[in-house]
C-alpha cells in the first residue's frame, strides 16, 4: 500500500494579528494537533502541520511546492480549521483514498472542498495551476482540467463544518463529537451566546418565522423544515462565492460581480436600517455578512475589512471594529429588536444546525 502523508496547513498570524485573531488561531492550532493525532491513528504514515508566513502566494503554487517533494505516495492536504467534527470512520475514509493504487480523490465536497485526498499525488498534482485561489476549487481542477475522478461525502454535512472565525467556537460549544477548543476567557462572546439563547427559544415556536440569509443550502434548508417548529424564510445568495475565482482561471469567468438582495437595501437606506428590516419579515435572523461584504468591496476578500473586524462583527462587538460600515452594520444587527447573529458561510450553511439546536 503506498504511504499516505497528511498536510494541515495553518498560516502564521500577522505580528500585528489582535486579540481575537489569536484566539481563533489558537484553536486552529489545537485542532490541528487534534487532526495529527487522528490520522496517525486512521493509518496515515506521516502528518506534518505546514506553518508558514502569510504572503500573496497562492494555494496552488503552495501546494505545487509541498506535494513535489512527495514519492510515489498519496496526500490528504487541509486547512488546520477543517472539519472540526470528522469522526475517525470519516479520517479513515480519507487516508483509504490516498493510499489508493490507481489515480482518484475524495473532498468533502467536490465544489466547495476544505479536505481532499489524492492518491499518486505527485502524478496527480504535477500541473496543478500555481494561481489556484484556494483548496476550495481544487477538487474540480481534478476531475475537470487534470481528469482524475473523483468523489465527495458531501452527504456527511458534519464535514463541512469549518473554523472562519471565534463565531464558529460558540458555535461548536456542546456539539457531540467535538474536540474541546474553548475560547479564551477574555474574549467577550456574552452577547453571541444571549442572541443565540433566544434564537434557540424561537426554533422552538410554532409561531415564529425565522429568516437564513446568505451561502445556505437546500440541504441545511430542509433539515431547519424537519428539525425547527418555527417557520423558515430563506435569502440564498452567492453560493460559490469562494469558488468562483476557479472559472476565471479556466477561462469560465463569472458573468458579473456578486451581488445581494439584502445588500441594495443597504445600499440604499444604510447599513444601520439593517435591524428594521430584519423585524420586518421576521422575528429573528442569521445573516451571512461575507455576501454583503462581497455585494459592497467584491469577491477578493483582501478589499474587505480586516479579519480582526470580522471576528469583532461576528461576536456583535460593534465598538472593536474598525471600519465604519462594518461597525454600523454590527450595532445595528446588536441593537435590532428581534435576535440577529451575523457571521460566515458556516453560521448560515453546516453550523445551521449547530446555532439552532434546542438546549435539552
Amino acid at each position: 500500500m503506498p504511504p499516505v502523508t497528511v498536510l494541515v496547513l495553518t498560516p502564521e498570524v500577522p505580528a500585528d494579528a489582535g486579540p481575537l485573531l489569536l484566539a481563533l488561531d489558537a484553536a486552529r492550532l489545537a485542532l490541528a494537533d487534534h487532526h495529527r493525532r487522528g490520522f496517525l491513528a486512521a493509518g496515515a504514515d506521516e502528518v506534518v502541520i505546514v506553518r508558514e508566513p502569510p504572503d500573496d502566494t497562492p494555494f496552488g503554487a503552495r501546494l505545487r511546492r509541498l506535494a513535489g517533494a512527495l514519492d510515489a505516495g498519496g496526500l490528504v492536504v487541509l486547512g488546520a480549521g477543517s472539519i472540526p467534527l470528522a469522526t475517525p470512520a470519516d479520517l479513515r475514509a480519507f487516508v483509504a483514498a490516498a493510499a489508493a493504487d490507481e489515480p482518484g480523490a475524495l473532498a468533502n465536497h467536490r465544489y466547495s472542498a476544505d479536505i481532499v485526498a489524492i492518491a499518486r499525488a505527485g502524478e496527480a498534482l504535477r500541473d496543478v495551476p500555481a494561481d489556484l485561489a484556494s483548496d476550495n476549487a481544487l477538487p474540480r481542477w481534478l476531475a475537470e482540467v487534470a481528469g482524475v475522478p473523483v468523489r465527495d461525502l458531501r452527504a456527511r454535512r458534519r464535514l463541512a463544518m469549518d473554523i472562519d472565525s471565534p463565531l464558529d467556537l460558540v458555535l461548536l460549544e456542546g456539539a457531540r463529537g467535538a474536540p474541546e477548543l474553548p475560547l479564551p476567557g477574555d474574549v467577550e462572546a456574552g452577547p453571541v451566546r444571549a442572541r443565540l439563547a433566544r434564537l434557540r427559544g424561537l426554533a422552538q415556536d410554532p409561531g415564529a418565522e425565522l429568516l437564513v440569509a446568505g451561502r445556505t443550502s437546500a440541504t441545511d434548508l430542509r433539515w431547519a423544515e424537519r428539525h425547527t417548529r418555527s417557520r423558515t424564510r430563506a435569502l440564498v445568495e452567492e453560493r460559490g462565492l469562494r469558488t468562483a475565482a476557479f472559472g476565471t482561471a479556466v477561462g469560465r469567468p463569472n458573468r458579473r460581480a456578486p451581488r445581494s438582495l439584502l445588500g441594495e437595501l443597504l445600499d440604499r437606506d444604510g447599513p444601520e436600517s439593517l435591524g428594521r428590516h430584519l423585524a420586518a419579515v421576521s422575528d429573528g435572523a442569521l445573516i451571512d455578512s461575507r455576501v454583503l461584504l462581497a455585494h459592497r468591496l467584491g469577491a477578493d476578500e483582501r478589499a474587505w475589512p480586516p479579519a480582526e473586524d470580522r471576528c469583532a462583527s461576528d461576536l456583535l462587538l460593534a465598538g472593536r471594529v474598525r471600519d465604519p460600515w462594518l461597525a454600523a452594520l454590527t450595532a445595528a444587527a446588536a441593537g435590532a429588536p428581534v435576535p440577529v447573529l451575523l457571521g460566515g458561510h458556516s453560521l448560515v450553511g453546516p453550523g445551521l444546525r449547530l446555532a439552532l439546536r434546542h438546549p435539552g
